[in-house]
């Protein structure tokens, strides 16, 4: 049988040619996995890279974009922010507690590596019906308690996030970790070293057997060797990763010159963050792997540069700085090593007790990796579920109709999962998770410099169900929902950070949904003028078993951030009592229910034709929801989404420690179980004091925002809904919210 030795690498055998041919040579075992690791999809975005160039990256508060461990914008002149997103999707199904974790850690550590103090979490979850499947609870239990256990102790509160239950995500969960860090203005750190002869000083963990081939494990899809994939799955310690933030936060803290720059080790472990600092850098690197400190016996040099062992940083400094390090690692009791130096040679050396096991041009791992134009072409579903007519749908009780929608995981309230977070540890959550948007203060006890008076609001978004059924016009509605949940509480939405969630880019139809996408959101970015900074993207979402394929929806994962002026004012997420209550922005477009939730769980199709959105509208409204609550002309504010404006009314009457009612007044000739629980986009509910009500019309009447008062809420927790005169429901919302509220837990606890 022919010897294939790049197989095993997860290379191509053009993949192999090309390396021989870079290097002149046939590679070593040690180079070959270095490489196998390295051009990996999850490392080199093979696939994506020529489409990601279609995002807009620049704007003036925009300091750091692409291309390093994360994005960094300018809040004021005091304080900046990093933030980014990435998945561990693959992890989390093998082992969900563990793959969770280690997803948390190593975003936390993206945001350390900016020099930036991590302060918010927020995650993005997809299982899939935990109603029928036991396998999707186990694993949404199991993932849950993973984000908790390395979060909590940890001490980066989860602020918000998003779930969704589809039976397409039933082999594939997705598990999609954000993190924010607050950083002092101009003191920024980057994966650089300045000159030849620098050292590398290694800190954290021991390295361990755990995570070797991890990249290349997430850069292919599933099949029925699952369980020998186990071994490939990082293990995390959250108190070593505390102990890791408070040491490097020490060290710049004492002195800001004692470190040139930081890498965490995350993918390709000790090989992949020393070939990427000397590329970006522009220098060369030798490693010496002897000094790396183990927690294993008998690791060969192939396991000591690939291991993908937690709770490591690479820190770039000099030997007058080195003895500093060494003291404050030691007082935090951490493993620590110079484990090489730059070159200025432009090539990757490692050497194991004076014996070269690896010597490869710097370029050819991280720069000459293949980018590959795949063919796309348009799946033929497309056209089956683009031609409903949702016209031949027979009408259906209201209230009936609302107790499914209610019923559904991906409606019902998230309280199960995301209190088992620790979300003010910390003390700068200002608006806890359950809203449109996290709100956050920007501060640091230890370094006073790191304080303002102005807020970031987070929101996650990413609806693949939209995305199936248009592509192009899902990638612009999850863009556009997610800054439209930033300004619903008042922030002006400053840029994105997100995770391209596909199938098997091989296939000419997987390949089509994710350049589609792309163009979607590109065209919603700039339009919104918000650009993306940093992000991750994810293929080979699939599994296979004999004949049988299952992908995922296509996923594009958004977290919008935004600004707020002062983050005491900021809008909730429900209304008052006694208030009136307005629906503002794109509202004269006839409902469509297509990929609605109602369509899925009152008449269990999927299909229709999404309706596009008007991207100059979506930016006047944010705009001017931004502006009301500068203002104070708002006590609540809501989006329609999920469930559609039904649903919305409902959320906005659970009021913390207690329930408000509502008679809602409509003169719609439109169907109105279509009207009720559209989700058509670009449209918001809002309450009003009833003093300030010709102020608010006369302020949207000059914006060009188009607004209908639709009733009033009230102190009595009943919802009527009348429509030209004729009553189509009264409900009591206290019913209603023990099914809101304790659904989700039905299926998990």
């Amino acid at each position: 049988m022919e010897n294939k030795p790049w197989e095993e690498h997860g290379l191509t055998e053009e993949e192999y040619n090309l390396i021989r041919e870079l290097i002149k040579r046939k590679p070593n075992e040690v180079e070959l996995g270095i490489f196998g690791t390295l051009w990996s999809e999850h490392c080199s975005y093979k696939s994506s890279r020529k489409h990601l160039r279609k995002f807009p990256t620049k704007v003036p508060w925009v300091v750091q974009g692409p291309g390093e461990n994360a994005g960094v914008v300018e809040i004021d002149d005091n304080v900046w922010v990093a933030f980014k997103i990435e998945s561990h999707n693959h992890p989390s199904y093998i082992e969900p507690y563990h793959g969770a974790a280690t997803g948390v850690g190593g975003i936390i550590r993206d945001i350390l590596s900016m020099g930036a103090r991590p302060i918010a979490l927020t995650d993005s979850l997809r299982f899939g019906d935990i109603r029928k499947d036991t396998k999707s609870r186990e694993l949404n239990r199991g993932v849950v308690k993973g984000i908790g256990g390395y979060g909590n102790p940890i001490g980066v509160p989860t602020v918000g996030g998003d779930t969704f239950y589809e039976e397409s995500y039933t082999t594939n969960p997705l598990v999609n970790a954000f993190c924010l860090g607050v950083i002092p203005a101009g003191k920024m750190y980057r994966a650089r070293a300045t000159a030849p002869g620098q050292l590398l000083f290694l800190i954290g963990s021991e390295t361990g057997r755990d995570g070797i081939k991890g990249a290349t494990m997430a850069s292919a899809e599933f099949g029925e060797d699952i369980e020998e994939k186990r071994p490939n799955v990082q293990i995390g310690d959250p108190f070593y990763g505390k102990k890791l933030i408070e040491a490097i936060w020490e060290i710049i803290s004492t002195d800001e010159r004692a470190i040139v720059g930081m890498q965490d080790l995350g993918a390709a472990g000790l090989a992949g963050s020393a070939s990427e600092l000397a590329a970006k850098s522009g220098l060369g690197v030798e490693l010496y792997l002897e000094n790396v400190p183990l927690r294993e016996e008998g690791m060969t040099p192939f396991e000591i540069l690939l291991s993908e062992s937690q709770e490591r940083m690479l820190l770039v400094t000099t030997e007058e700085k080195l003895p500093l390090l060494e003291k404050i690692a030691k007082k935090w009791h951490l493993a620590h090593a110079v484990v090489g130096k730059t070159t200025d040679d432009k090539r990757f050396k490692a050497y194991y007790k004076g014996e070269l096991v690896a010597d490869l041009p710097v370029s050819a791992i991280v720069d000459e990796a293949p980018v590959y134009d795949r063919p796309y072409k348009e799946p033929e579903y497309l056209k089956e579920v683009k031609s409903f007519d949702q016209n031949t749908l027979p009408e259906v009780d209201i209230k009936d109709a609302l107790l499914k929608v209610v019923s559904s995981p991906n409606v019902a309230s998230k309280r199960w999962i995301y209190e088992q977070y620790d979300h003010q540890v910390g003390t700068n959550t200002v608006y806890t998770p359950g809203g449109d948007a996290a709100v956050i203060r920007l501060k640091w006890k230890l370094r006073p410099e790191i304080y303002t008076e102005k807020g970031v609001a987070i929101s996650n978004d990413g609806n693949g169900r939209m995305v199936y059924l248009d592509p192009y016009k899902g990638g612009k509605w999850v863009v556009a929902e997610a800054c439209r949940n930033v300004a619903c509480v008042g922030a002006k939405p400053l840029a994105i950070t997100d995770n391209l969630n596909f199938g098997n880019p091989e296939r000419p139809e997987i390949m089509y949904q994710l350049v589609k996408a792309i163009e979607g959101m590109a065209e919603a970015c700039e339009k919104l003028n918000v650009p993306v900074i940093s992000g991750n993207v994810s293929l080979y979402n699939e599994t296979v078993s004999g004949e049988e394929i299952r992908n995922i929806y296509p996923t594009p994962v958004v977290v919008a951030v935004g600004v707020l002026e002062d983050y005491t004012n900021y809008t909730p997420s429900v209304f008052k009592p006694n208030n009136t209550l307005y629906l503002i922005g794109d509202i004269e477009k006839s409902p469509s229910i297509a990929g609605s939730e109602f369509l899925k769980e009152v008449h269990g199709l999927v299909k229709g034709d999404i309706p596009d959105i008007d991207l100059e509208e979506e930016k006047k409204l944010i705009d001017t929801l931004v502006e009301l609550n500068n203002k104070r002309l708002i006590t609540g504010a809501h989006d329609i989404s999920l469930g559609g404006l039904i649903v919305t009314l409902l959320e906005g009457l659970f009021l913390p420690e207690t329930i408000i009612g509502a008679r809602i007044e409509l003169y719609t000739d439109e169907r109105i179980d279509f009207f009720l629980f559209s989700e058509n986009p670009t449209r918001v509910v809002v309450s009003v004091d009833p003093s300030k009500e010709g102020e608010f019309e006369e302020f949207l009447n000059s914006k060009g925002v188009k607004w209908l008062k639709i009733g009033q809420t009230t102190e009595e927790p009943i919802l009527t809904v009348t429509n030209n005169g004729e009553k189509v429901l009264e409900i009591d919302p206290q019913e209603v919210r023990k099914i809101y509220e304790n659904r989700l837990g039905e299926f998990l606890r």
